[in-house]
């Protein structure tokens, strides 16, 4: 089982802008079927963590919500549910919520979805495996950052998506 941190960047290492925007990203022009797609890689996971942001945006922009695993939410706020989707709303330490996530995804791995300050704390915690990014050919100059705090990386792959560079590493602890 392993913990991923999947997410696109702008080339200056935004995952999206100070307003919370994804424009940037949606007008990419990406193969959702092709190399390191997230439509590919989503067959593998057990679980699911993101941060509120994620979540509303998710909620604000989505055609419906699209994921059929159990998902964790991380939030101190009451947020709106969807109905049919297995959405946990948690404020517990990330190594608790992990722990529930692994038993829940059985022998499927783990997405860190968004935020970057959230796959930061299961880095800190000593709980993140690999970070894939798709990188957009694009300079935001500001936004929320992919990773808000140093980290070290090992390179284990890279392909071309169309406009994107997309970019897989293994966390060196």
């Amino acid at each position: 089982m392993t913990t991923h941190y999947f997410t696109a960047s702008s080339l200056d290492g935004f995952i999206a802008t100070r307003e919370h925007s994804l424009d940037w990203l949606t007008s990419q022009d990406f193969d959702w079927e092709g190399p390191m797609s997230p439509t590919r890689f989503v067959e593998g996971i057990g679980a699911i963590a993101m941060g509120a942001s994620t979540y509303e945006w998710i909620l604000a922009n989505d055609d419906g919500w699209g994921y059929t695993v159990p998902t964790w939410v991380f939030t101190h706020r009451d947020l709106p549910t969807v109905d049919g989707a297995d959405v946990r709303f948690t404020s517990s330490p990330v190594p608790d919520v992990h722990a529930r996530m692994t038993r829940a995804a059985g022998e499927r791995d783990l997405w860190i979805v968004g935020g970057g300050d959230l796959a930061g704390q299961f880095a800190d915690a000593g709980l993140l495996d690999e970070v894939w990014i798709q990188y957009a050919p694009v300079m935001l100059g500001d936004g929320a950052p992919l990773l808000p705090r140093p980290l070290t990386l090992e390179l284990l792959d890279t392909q071309r998506n169309r406009a994107m560079v997309c970019a897989r590493f293994r966390v060196v602890r």
